[in-house]
């Protein structure tokens, strides 16, 4: 298998070619511009769609409108644009229909920066848009990550009729990395539900909506989409740990920021302290049980973002009170060393 030095925006566009997917629709916004960039020659060269929208919000509806025809469809953004797709995005969970939305985060609120951080957690993870629903969301830490996920992501789309988040931030879209990228045929799954027309009177008409004005039904509409998500929430964790044998002190990070916790870990082994790292793959559905099971007996946990302390709910919900949760955390585009992390760790070391 060859290896290709590839930027990760660009790794994440080809894996999604390679997955089978032949239609994006997409708007301009740093730091993700190379994947529509990239996917604007390289899907005309398969026949595929490539259409730059008008908008963010067109472009999410014309996702809804592949989807519901049963293609493999895409789109991406960063931060602002994912705001404006929301409401399409909550009409395709609705719909129960399979799309793959790429999120490259820049620094927030508002227009913030072209700077990586990781505030959109929140964005990805409690819905986004109105409704009760979820998107499975997976974070990838290294472009080869970033390949593999974005690929899984197609696969689960499917599997579950519903959307899926590949959450990177601007380290991981930007950085260059080898790669292995391979063909990843579809799944075998069953889409008699797709509207691509009704010539086979033998099975009932497709009908793609997310709209029931009878409260009954559209309960149980809720309730069928509430079995699913615990059904993925049982099935689906993804997780890492490294350096877990005997530490007591837990570091919980995710993406590009847990690699400089790797690093962290690594330079500074010898100068005392004994540092496990846990790192949740899939963000939604998040390893409570997991990391429960991984923070017993640790003297504490801490928490390091590039943001204002969004996972830090869902660390403190999935260890409750079994063991002390600090954090550490820095924004505005501010990526933390390796040196400042380990000074933090030292410090609470010091105080346990």
């Amino acid at each position: 298998m060859e290896k290709r030095f590839m930027k990760g925006n660009e790794a994440i566009a080809e894996a999604a070619v390679m997955a089978g997917c032949r239609h994006f629709y997409g708007y301009p916004i740093t730091p993700q511009n190379e994947i529509p960039e990239y996917l604007s020659w390289r899907l005309p060269e398969l026949g595929g769609t490539f259409l730059q929208a008008e908008s963010e919000v067109a472009a999410i509806n014309m996702c809804y409108g592949s989807a519901g025809a049963g293609a493999r469809v895409m789109t991406s953004s960063s931060g602002p644009g994912l705001s404006l797709k929301a409401e399409g995005i909550s009409y395709i969970a609705g719909a129960n229909l399979p799309c793959v939305i790429v999120n490259i985060m820049r620094a927030g609120p508002g227009l913030g920066s072209i700077q990586p951080a990781q505030c959109d957690y929140f964005q990805a993870t409690k819905g986004g848009g109105h409704g009760d629903y979820n998107c499975i969301v997976y974070a990838p830490t290294t472009v080869q990550q970033a390949v593999d996920l974005t690929q899984l992501a197609f696969d689960k789309a499917d599997e579950y009729r519903t959307p899926v988040i590949v959450l990177g931030d601007g380290v991981i879209g930007q950085m260059m990395e080898p790669v292995v990228i391979n063909e990843k045929k579809p799944i075998k799954v069953d889409k008699s539900w797709a509207t691509v027309g009704w010539s086979d009177k033998s099975r009932p008409r497709a009908i793609t909506n997310s709209l029931s004005l009878v409260p009954t039904e559209l309960e149980q509409w809720n309730l069928n989409l509430q079995a699913k998500y615990n059904k993925i929430k049982e099935t689906e964790v993804l997780y890492e740990t490294y350096n877990m044998e005997d530490s007591d002190i837990l570091v919980v990070a995710f993406g590009s920021t847990a690699r400089t916790i790797r690093s962290a870990i690594d330079e500074n082994e010898l100068k005392g302290h004994k540092i496990g790292l846990f790192t949740p793959i899939s963000l939604w559905p998040y390893p409570e049980k997991e990391l429960r099971e991984a923070a017993k007996g640790k003297k504490c946990v801490l928490v390091v973002e590039t943001n204002a302390g969004q996972m830090l709910e869902d660390v403190k919900l999935s260890v409750g009170d079994s063991v002390p949760v600090h954090f550490y955390g820095r924004m505005g585009g501010i990526i933390p060393t390796a040196e400042e992390i380990f000074a933090e760790i030292v410090k609470l070391g010091e105080v346990q």
